[in-house]
């Protein structure tokens, strides 16, 4: 016999493929095996024993019935045919070749094709069935989706992050709000679902105290594998849910042996009567073995036919299984699936609902045992995901890296600054040290309770890093942080609860208006601000924010930079009476705008990078009696007026990168100038009037034209920085020697052929602070040179 393990390749499928398997598709398989041993068994007798013995009949040929044998059945199964003769003993002069022969074209000519092939027709449905069901597995395009589906669905099951990240919202689902001892030190829970922030304040938030976990706690490999599972999950996801051809690969294999049942029913039922124990058979022999007439018996009769009715059985079982499958298929919405019960009993809100084939095969993994569904849903999750995230930033960055992070920063702060992290490590709030926290490039951030451990805290920047903050913890930072920088895209995403610090002095805002609010400039209200000092706002405003009227009364510097917009209201800066610093960069200003001589509190005027080509208001200056310093670099002034002279009180003045050619004598007026920088310009010549500058101590010339200094610049004793790089001087007249304050020349990029000696009655000058070609160093005498060197 033909062993069934030999068709065992064709109902088994990889062991893991039996979780898309539902109890149907079992039954089915098991029927399956039933009737291809039914098969097998069937075409074993077929093959090793005698299919039919035929025995010639001895009735004349004209007295012949139409049924030869019907004269040999048993009184029971045949109708009366009257009497009866005894045909016993007769020889009939056959030898056993002879009945070979009859036997053989009797089976070939008078049994019916059904009894003489229904074992084997068995054996092909069977296999059409064990094809049609396993043919999706074996499908090059489902069985690559299945494999991988397969694959990820077992790591996610098995993952020790699924049960850590079930545990924990199982454990937060079983905590009521009377969860604390009155003996516990508070905690701040916040809660995010996509819906908002919930948050539950109670005393002493600097102390925060947790629960130990009841799972152990991932190491960083196992962090790092559930992270590329998260990825792909996605990918897969993204993959599957395009199209639906499991969907309809399934249908069409399950119609398809709807069909077949329907056909092997039908044929099966018609023609199982076909299998009868005694068969007549008439062949003109007569002339090999002088009979024409046969009665045969057909051995396997009796069993075929018992083994058709049970094949027929278990046909009708199969069918029905396949018709409750396709009401199964057509009755329920397969290509959508919906995660409901698991948000509500993992408490995971953000689990999203999946369509099509990705759908499909989770409604037959749940046939299975939903256990599947209900783990792999963790991987689905983003709040499991930044969970994840979180556990492995802090098993990267410990508190003794970031640590070695630290350093002070240009106001003298300790600082910590992160840049392009996925999240922000939990270790940072144990730098109970850390007075600034800088933060560029991280994903969305939401401060956790332990932010109050950070005591000393007073600067944040929040550079391209959207941050959310739990109401306790803007209550701690309301009256503690005092330098907050934020810097987004468009200036709405600045986080609402900025504008409640009302202990911040310095708030500093980058990011641009949406093109349809640009010309409004609408700003949130700043009344909550009662300590600002410092506003910094880089946008494309249309003009000055209104509310920057509601810290009016304190507010001391302003500083907008409008990266290249025009900025053409401006009325709103007369209101800021107590204005000292005032910044307009990169603004398009064409003139000197009139409601800044409306500041009297006035110090300090920066005008860079607008398009300033006349600066004839420089009169009005004189209504800013504190106008200290004045900065009109990077513009395109073509002259100074004379009214210049009027800026008596005047320190400071940047006049570098414009396109002037000449100074106005009145200059030399400006008697409290301090420092004059008229740097990359086209100067041909000085005005000896600059003599007079006597309290002069920083002169940079540099990048101009000048051919020769006048001897009058050197009765400014007070220089300290005389820069005359790169321009056109072939001489340098030895009165610099009166410079005894000078301690920085810089005289590279002229036509220079000597130093003069003098120099070396400049006391405070020494080597690093002459900047001039090497050859020209050396030239100096050697005495000139020693001291020079000299510490």
């Amino acid at each position: 016999m033909i062993p069934v393990a030999e068709f065992k390749q064709f109902t088994e499928q990889q062991p893991a493929f039996k979780v898309l398997k539902p109890w149907w598709d079992v039954l089915a398989e098991y029927l399956t095996v039933a009737m291809l041993m039914i098969g097998v068994f069937g075409c074993t007798l077929q093959v090793t024993q005698d299919k039919i013995i035929c025995l010639p009949s001895h009735e004349p040929r004209e007295n012949l019935s139409e049924a030869p044998c019907q004269q040999l059945l048993p009184r029971g199964v045949s109708e009366p045919m009257g009497d009866l003769r005894e045909l016993s003993g007769l020889k009939n002069n056959l030898d056993l070749q002879q009945y070979s022969f009859i036997n053989q074209l009797c089976y070939e000519t008078a049994l019916h094709w059904y009894a003489k092939y229904f074992p084997y027709l068995v054996v092909i449905h069977t296999l059409i069935f064990m094809v049609c069901t396993s043919f999706w597995f074996k499908f090059p395009g489902t069985s690559s989706k299945i494999e991988h589906f397969i694959s990820i669905l077992g790591k996610c099951f098995d993952s020790p992050w699924t049960t850590r990240a079930l545990s924990e919202v199982s454990g937060e689902n079983h905590k009521g709000p009377a969860a604390t001892t009155a003996g516990q030190a508070t905690v701040t829970l916040t809660t995010t679902a996509g819906e908002g922030e919930k948050e539950k304040v109670l005393p002493e938030p600097e102390k925060v105290v947790t629960e130990p976990p009841a799972v152990t706690l991932l190491d960083k490999k196992e962090g790092e594998q559930a992270k590329a599972l998260f990825e792909k999950v996605k990918k897969f996801r993204v993959h599957v849910e395009e199209g639906d051809i499991l969907y309809t690969m399934y249908i069409r294999q399950m119609v398809l042996k709807v069909c077949k049942f329907l056909a092997i029913l039908v044929y099966n039922l018609v023609y199982v009567g076909k299998i009868s124990f005694l068969v007549a058979c008439r062949v003109e022999t007569s002339e090999v073995t002088g009979y024409a007439s046969f009665c045969c018996n057909h051995t396997k009769a009796h069993l075929f036919s018992k083994l058709a009715f049970c094949y027929i059985s278990f046909v009708c079982v199969y069918g029905i299984t396949c018709l409750y499958t396709l009401y199964w298929l057509f009755h329920r919405p397969l290509k959508e699936y919906s995660f409901r019960s698991v948000r509500e009993e993992t408490g995971m809100g953000d689990i999203p609902d999946v369509k099509n084939d990705f759908a499909f095969m989770l409604h037959l993994i749940d046939q299975y045992d939903s256990l599947y569904s209900k783990r792999f849903a963790v991987f689905l999750s983003e709040v499991s995901e930044s969970r994840l995230k979180q556990l492995n930033l802090n098993h990267e960055w410990t508190a003794e890296k970031l640590r070695q992070k630290l350093q002070r920063n240009a106001r003298g702060r300790l600082e910590l600054a992160l840049c392009m992290l996925p999240g922000l490590p939990d270790t940072v709030f144990e730098l109970s040290e850390v007075e600034a926290l800088r933060l560029e490039a991280i994903g969305d951030i939401t401060f956790p309770p332990g932010l109050s451990q950070l005591v000393h805290l007073q600067e944040l920047s929040l550079l391209h890093s959207p941050a959310r903050l739990p109401f306790s913890s803007q209550i701690f930072l309301r009256d503690r942080l005092k330098v907050i920088r934020i810097k987004c895209e468009e200036l709405r995403e600045v986080p609402l609860w900025v504008f409640g610090l009302r202990g911040l002095e310095e708030l500093h805002l980058e990011g641009l208006f949406p093109p349809e609010l640009a010309r409004a400039a609408t700003l949130e209200s700043l009344r909550e601000l009662k300590q600002l000092k410092v506003l910094s706002l880089r946008s494309n405003a249309g003009k000055v924010p209104a509310s920057v009227t509601d810290v009016a009364g304190h507010l001391q510097r302003l500083s907008l930079h409008n990266d290249g917009a025009r900025l053409l209201a401006l009325n709103s800066l007369k209101k800021l009476a107590v204005l000292r610093e005032l910044e307009l960069v990169a603004c398009g200003l064409e003139r000197i705008p009139h409601a800044v001589f409306s500041l009297g509190a006035l110090q300090e005027l920066d005008l860079r990078d607008n398009h300033l080509r006349s600066i004839e208001e420089i009169l009005s200056f004189q209504h800013c009696r504190k106008l200290l310093t004045l900065r009109l670099w990077h513009n395109q002034i073509a002259y100074v007026p004379e009214h210049v002279r009027k800026l008596r009180g005047l320190e400071q003045l940047y006049l570098s990168h414009n396109k002037l050619e000449t100074l106005p004598t009145q200059l030399g007026m400006c008697s409290s100038l301090r420092l004059l920088d008229v740097s990359h310009n086209g100067l041909h010549s000085l005005p000896a009037e600059l003599g007079l500058l006597q309290n002069l101590q920083h002169l940079a010339l540099s990048y101009n034209a000048l051919e020769f200094l006048p001897d009058e610049l050197f009765f400014c004793r007070k220089l300290r920085t005389l820069l005359l790089g790169y321009n056109h001087l072939s001489q340098l007249a030895p009165q610099v020697g009166a410079l005894r304050a000078l301690s920085r020349l810089e005289l590279k990029g002229n036509r220079l052929e000597a130093l003069p000696e003098e120099l070396g009655n400049c006391g405070g000058l020494k080597k690093s602070g002459l900047l001039v070609e090497d050859t020209l160093y050396d030239g100096l005498p050697a005495e000139v040179r020693d001291r020079m060197e000299a510490e």
